[in-house]
């Protein structure tokens, strides 16, 4: 299980460095995105997984999962919504005041260099 899981956090880091390396300003703030589920993914799976069960390793009074990679997932959750919806606000209130939303545009590189 955790070999699908590395497997997927990977992935989602190519597409999210991928999507960073475009132009539109949309993308950019999508692959950020996509870039903090990895990391999510990453320290849940750093945690430990275990599947269709409690999380218990085993019988004993010491037995638990380790609570804290969830308790830094729910607040690496909290942070990258307000940042997303922070980057979104953004990105919008420059198209509505430049009318573009290509990196190279608001830069302020012409096409004919």
């Amino acid at each position: 299980m955790e070999i699908l899981v590395s497997v997927t956090v990977g992935v989602l880091f190519a597409i999210g460095t991928y999507m960073i390396l475009s132009r539109n300003l949309v993308r950019i703030i999508l692959g950020t995105s996509l870039m903090t589920h990895g990391a999510h993914l990453l320290l849940m799976t750093m945690g430990g997984l275990k599947r269709g069960a409690a999380p218990l390793l085993s019988e004993g009074a010491e037995a638990f999962v380790d609570p804290l990679p969830q308790a830094l997932i729910l607040t690496s959750i909290v942070i990258n919504f307000g940042i997303t919806a922070f980057f979104l606000v953004l990105a919008y209130r420059t198209y509505q005041e430049i009318g573009t939303d290509d990196m190279e545009r608001l830069r302020g590189k012409d096409d004919h260099e």
